[in-house]
């Protein structure tokens, strides 16, 4: 029995390339794309692995950007902080008594500051009975001096 490659041995085509080197040569460079496919594939999957973890590094930097520290707010915190703070300042401001009188306010994480000078403990109790009824309050650091 004759073999295909026995009987297309030395038939040449149009071009005078004998038949069997043309598949031959076919072959070899069906060969070489799938082999550089192949290694295109497993360099965008190292890639894709690559660029996930970026990705993944940058979500966990920002979120430990925007926590809170002991010496530093929040983004939250602040916007909170500096809500209070306005709330307490047009309180005190509104209120007959106490809007004669320079009276500071600091807030930070809840603790709310006031500092300043009154001319009585009853405006210093008036002004941190103002700062209690103010949502979000956690504690009070009276510093009102009485002259």
């Amino acid at each position: 029995m004759i073999e295909a490659e026995d009987m297309m041995a030395g038939v040449e085509d149009m071009t005078g390339i004998d038949v069997m080197t043309r598949i031959k040569r076919k072959s070899l460079s069906t060969n070489y794309l799938k082999t550089n496919l192949q290694k295109g594939v497993t360099a965008m999957k190292k890639r894709n692995i690559v660029v996930n973890f970026l990705v993944l590094l940058m979500l966990i930097a920002t979120f430990a950007a925007c926590a809170a520290t002991s010496t530093r707010e929040s983004s939250g915190e602040y916007v909170d902080d500096s809500v209070i703070t306005t709330k307490v300042k047009s309180l005190l401001a509104a209120d007959d008594f106490l809007k004669s009188f320079q009276i500071s306010v600091e807030t930070y994480q809840g603790t709310v500051q006031l500092s300043g000078f009154v001319n009585s403990q009853k405006a210093v109790d008036k002004a941190g009975e103002i700062v209690w009824s103010v949502k979000g309050v956690k504690s009070i650091k009276n510093n009102l001096i009485v002259k």
